[in-house]
């Protein structure tokens, strides 16, 4: 499998569990506006390799999960600005551009340091 974007988690955001029942998780940059830290999963802004596809998948600590839509601006937000929501509800068509919809599955417990990647 190529390894296609991968960082750690710094910090988690007070409010980062008020999606929970969305279904979705948030990941900014360290440079995330004050108003939205606290909804935030902190991360490092790293490179990323290749566009994302469905049937990519995506590592939380070590738990898989599928890409099943990818919308327009996830790469680019991923890599410049660390920002991006992944939502595991399975969706096969991206209705926002900076989501990375994933297979419906319990959502990760997340903790600081856990390593987030996305490989194919």
């Amino acid at each position: 499998m190529a390894m296609l974007f991968q960082t750690k988690i710094n910090k988690i955001g007070a409010f980062a569990s008020a999606f929970t029942e969305e279904k979705m998780l948030i990941l900014f940059g360290d440079g995330a506006p004050e108003e939205l830290k606290d909804y935030c999963l902190s991360i490092d802004v790293q490179p990323v390799e290749d566009s994302f596809k469905e049937g990519d998948e995506l590592l939380v600590d070590g738990k898989s999960y599928k890409v099943t839509a990818v919308g327009d601006a996830v790469t680019n937000n991923l890599e410049r600005l660390g920002h991006i929501t992944l939502k595991f509800d399975g969706s096969q068509f991206a209705e926002l551009p900076g989501t990375l919809y994933l297979e419906e599955k319990e959502l990760p417990e997340v903790f600081v340091g856990d390593r987030i990647q996305i490989k194919r």
